[in-house]
């Protein structure tokens, strides 16, 4: 017979406009009581739900994370009961019923004898750092997309301006484009506007800012000029909310500023690595857990002592595009570990798997550094 870890508690099965709850409290005489409800999700109803639960006498409650619908529900219990937080996954894994009610009922049950494992819930402080790094994240990844598109029109005009330029959004490449945007067309003259060590190159841009531009590329051009300066603006706003939110986090400092020092680490990398596993080390056994939580640890899959495919899991999508960009950084380090490392692995591997390895070593010395404070 299976003991009971939580006598005393509730399965909810989450929904967008409403979540069945299942209240499991066991009475005087030591046999459970059964109890099934309905509610919407508007904040007035959770919060008769909590109440519910309260007077039944419920200190632990469980869920699914249901996409992001567990939200609400888990801002109203958050400060009230202990609120466990289970992968689907997990859940699905256990023969058990299906359908809502059920659900609801199978997740109390679960709960109530401790077969299910919470997912961790940062703090509010670090998921509202989390949120701030994740639209950072996807405002530079849009501002791409714009640049992407600005390159494909100047091709179109045959300028062949990212032939010379590294960085077609640097300094001068902006002031020869929108020199050429308000009419000025001479190459001499559009040359002369390179700054720095692309002056060398006057000669080849030249050439390159000899196209043919119509009013239809003119106004394609000044569009997505206008949208990258509105990019331009929304990431330095949300970069100084980051800042503001941090002044008020002066342990998470701390770890940013040593994280900071790993070869192809930057402080926004930095930041995005705390904002997404926190600072305290404790909850990973190991730093083969964390980097097997992160998604960049080799796949295990073995069977009948034969080694199958070692790809990766399924991880913390946030985090393993910022390690891999990190490894590529640290590939053009000069007399690093993780530079040699990483093109001993690409020239055996490839460049893709090189750079996955690296963004785990590089996630492995976090941790330690973070764990050690050091």
């Amino acid at each position: 017979m299976l003991t009971m870890v939580y006598p005393n508690c509730a399965g909810l099965d989450v929904h967008k406009k409403f979540v069945v709850a299942c209240r499991l409290v066991i009475d005087e005489q030591g046999q459970t009581l059964q109890e099934l409800r309905q509610f919407s999700t508007m904040t007035a109803d959770l919060e008769i739900m909590a109440s519910w639960l309260l007077t039944g006498g419920c200190t632990h409650v469980a869920m699914e994370s249901t996409g992001v619908y567990w939200q609400p529900i888990h801002n109203i219990l958050e400060d009230r009961f202990e609120v466990f937080l289970v992968n689907a996954q997990s859940i699905k894994r256990m023969p058990g019923r299906k359908t809502d009610v059920k659900d609801a009922e199978w997740i109390a049950t679960l709960m109530q004898h401790g077969l299910l494992q919470r997912s961790f819930i940062p703090c509010r402080a670090q998921r509202e750092l989390r949120d701030l790094t994740r639209y950072r994240q996807s405002l530079v990844e849009e501002r791409s997309r714009f640049a992407n598109r600005l390159q494909k029109v100047l091709e179109g005009t045959n300028i062949k301006l990212s032939s010379v330029v590294t960085d077609i959004q640097g300094v001068s490449a902006q002031a020869m484009l929108r020199a050429l945007l308000n009419g000025q067309e001479d190459p001499q003259v559009l040359g002369e506007m390179a700054k720095g060590r692309l002056r060398s190159k006057r000669a080849e841009l030249e050439r390159a800012m000899v196209g043919r531009i119509t009013a239809h590329h003119r106004f394609m051009l000044s569009e997505l000029l206008v949208q990258l300066d509105f990019m331009d603006e929304q990431v330095a706003k949300v970069e100084a909310r980051i800042v503001e939110q941090l002044a008020q986090m002066p342990e998470y400092l701390e770890a940013i500023e040593l994280l900071d020092t790993i070869p192809g680490v930057s402080r926004q990398l930095a930041t995005m690595i705390v904002a997404e596993i926190g600072i305290d080390m404790s909850r990973f056994p190991s730093d083969r857990h964390l980097t097997a939580w992160a998604g960049v640890a080799p796949g295990n899959n073995e069977t009948g002592g034969k080694r199958r495919s070692g790809k990766t899991r399924k991880g913390n999508r946030y985090l393993q595009r910022g390690l891999v960009l990190a490894a590529h950084a640290a590939a053009r380090t000069k007399h690093t570990y993780l530079r040699s490392l990483y093109h001993l692995l690409a020239a055996r591997r490839g460049k893709g798997r090189a750079a996955v390895a690296v963004g785990r070593t590089i996630l492995q010395a976090a941790y330690h550094m973070l764990k050690r404070g050091e």
